[in-house]
């Protein structure tokens, strides 16, 4: 979690991770007081890393989401684009010689 720390004028003066202290308070990534202090200090290419690391596993959720409306007949396989059974069948190959073929999805609900 994100903490602040500010100036005596009220201004963003820090943001911190890990255990509140006293003197800081929560803020998250999405406060526009926030983005403006990562923007005023260089510090947005870093969150636009971040968001590209987050990437990798928000892909592997919607891929286990997608199993389990399939194993649950909510839809078809075949209901999905060719590209996109295409790129699934794939992934799956690789996850299945990698020895990853866990569902996460279960892990989060």
């Amino acid at each position: 979690m994100l903490f602040i720390e500010r100036d005596v004028n009220g201004n963003i003066a820090a943001i911190r991770q890990g255990q509140m202290k006293p003197g800081q308070e929560p803020a998250s990534l999405l406060d526009e007081e926030v983005l403006t202090f990562f923007r005023a200090s260089g510090e947005l290419e870093l969150l636009s890393q971040l968001l590209v690391l987050s990437d990798t596993s928000i892909i592997r959720v919607l891929e286990d989401l997608i199993d389990l409306l399939i194993d649950k007949n909510i839809i078809l396989f075949t209901e999905l684009p060719k590209a996109a059974q295409e790129k699934i069948q794939s992934r799956k190959k690789l996850r299945t010689k990698i020895g990853s073929d866990d569902l996460m999805v279960d892990d989060i609900l």
